[in-house]
């Protein structure tokens, strides 16, 4: 072919240049990273849901007696008696949760210096914002998605342990009420663990802000600096309002998500606060201010713990 009839031949269309890389796509694998490395993510649940279902066995002597004086009592004191062992159970696993939230967005930070593999992820095309963001879902979100099933798996394998038993006894193994409480469980479960990550949200921050900027003892940086600036107040002011809102900052998910009875209706319900769908109280926790202040105070630490991953040298 000559050099005319070459100049004039329609020219190959260039390879396809490879598709772009998807935003979320960073952040996808920076989450699997994070359930890669932390394994206690799956394993302590599983862990609590043993040691539950132990003691539930251990407490099973005498079941079948007690299930006879419960089906005596009043119908909401029943209802409040029967859920006792399933509330137990799902509030063990919850605390277990949080506890296991605290450690990891304490080390979230804070490991990956003090080893020095923080060199190596950030020669990765993934920015500080995705990292710290994967980080911070972590707690907020996967922990209550993973740990949900397992609590609900621990549920039904003591209702499943219990009919067993009772059966055995020539005891029924069901109580009037107990199935509509058996099905609105999870409902209230899913509610109570989104409310309880949120309202939570700032202590996540602020221990993840901690770990990315301690050395060393990064718990003891984080629990030091609270209680002294308590212990200042208290000296200075004769005043506990910032301790007071610690204290319900931790402890207050319940009293902001759930409506919360007097003595006299604990009383009268068996004295057990068994939570059911009338208990749900959305409005109230979409309204209440500390939802929202805590949210803008986390974003502030979340933010911070940007700041310092993109500045901190290793350890």
């Amino acid at each position: 072919m000559t050099t005319e009839a070459m100049s004039d031949a329609p020219l190959d269309p260039p390879a396809s240049a490879p598709s772009a890389l998807s935003p979320t796509r960073p952040l996808y694998w920076s989450m699997r990273r994070e359930l890669w490395e932390n394994r206690s993510i799956f394993i302590a649940p599983l862990i609590a849901s043993g040691v539950v279902l132990l003691g539930f066995l251990v407490s099973a002597i005498g079941m079948p007696h007690r299930r006879l004086a419960t089906l005596a009592l009043p119908p909401d004191q029943r209802a409040a008696v029967v859920a006792m062992p399933y509330d137990s159970a799902a509030t063990a696993m919850i605390l277990t949760m949080v506890a296991v939230a605290v450690f990891y967005c304490l080390g979230a930070l804070h490991d990956e210096r003090r080893d020095r593999s923080i060199l190596f992820w950030k020669s990765l095309p993934v920015s500080d914002l995705q990292t710290v963001l994967a980080k911070a879902l972590t707690p907020l979100a996967v922990m209550p998605l993973v740990f949900f099933p397992i609590i609900i798996a621990t549920q039904l394998a003591i209702l499943l342990l219990s009919a067993i038993i009772l059966m055995l006894s020539g005891v029924p193994p069901t109580a009037p009420g107990m199935f509509p409480a058996a099905l609105a469980a999870p409902v209230v479960l899913s509610y109570g663990l989104v409310t309880l990550s949120l309202w939570l949200a700032p202590i996540y921050g602020w221990l993840m802000l901690v770990g990315a900027w301690a050395r060393r003892a990064p718990l003891l940086w984080a629990v030091l600096p609270p209680l002294a600036l308590g212990a200042f107040e208290k000296l200075a002011f004769n005043s506990t309002h910032f301790l007071h809102l610690l204290g319900n900052r931790i402890s207050g998910s319940y009293a902001a998500a759930f409506v919360v009875h007097t003595h006299d209706e604990l009383k009268a319900r068996g004295g057990t606060p068994s939570l059911g769908l009338a208990d749900i109280d959305i409005g109230k926790f979409l309204s209440s201010p500390g939802l929202w202040l805590g949210l803008i105070v986390a974003v502030g630490f979340f933010a911070g713990a940007v700041w310092l991953r993109r500045r901190r040298e290793p350890s």
